[in-house]
Parts: structure tokens; sequence; C-alpha cells
């Protein structure tokens, strides 16, 4: 199981993939944190905003996660607009 209720149907194939790795990050957690952001806003972000998402498939779950929640500051290469939409989404004041 997934966790998302939100289908993939009509999305290109870059945003599928994308989805699918977002929801399977490996901790339970960080499938939530992201998978939901995807299922929020992922159709409607440009090429640079996904390889932005793709980029952080390359960080660790349980960095990504301290960023997000808050519990770590982020680094700056990583404090863009669309991380901070990311923190929002979640709650998650900088």
């Amino acid at each position: 199981m997934s966790g998302t209720e939100v289908s993939s149907e009509g999305m290109d194939l870059r945003r599928r993939k994308l989805k699918f790795r977002l929801w399977h990050r490996g901790i339970r957690e960080m499938d939530f944190v992201m998978g939901g952001f995807a299922d929020t806003e992922l159709a409607a972000l440009s090429d640079d905003d996904l390889t932005e998402v793709e980029s952080w498939l390359d960080i660790p779950d349980q960095q990504m996660f301290a960023w997000v929640n808050g519990s770590e500051p982020a680094p700056a290469e990583l404090d863009t607009p669309l991380f901070r939409k990311l923190r929002t989404f979640h709650g998650t004041r900088p």
C-alpha cells in the first residue's frame, strides 16, 4: 500500500515515477511527508521544481525529516522557496 489516494493517471512518466519514489522513501514518516506533498503539488510543478524535488531523493530520510520538521536548520542551498513550501505544507515554521 502506497498511502496515497490520489491517482497518477494522466500524469506524464516523469511525474508518475517521482510520485512513486516520494511515496516509497524508506521510513514511513517520510513516505507521508513527501508523498502527501506530491499528491497535492506534483501536477503543478515546473520542470525546474521537479528537478529540485528529484534532488531531495538523494538526501537520507532521517536528515531530510529533521530539516522538514524544523528540528535541525536546513542548509542554505536547500532553503529554497519550494522547500519552504514543503515545510509550510506540513505546518512547520522555519
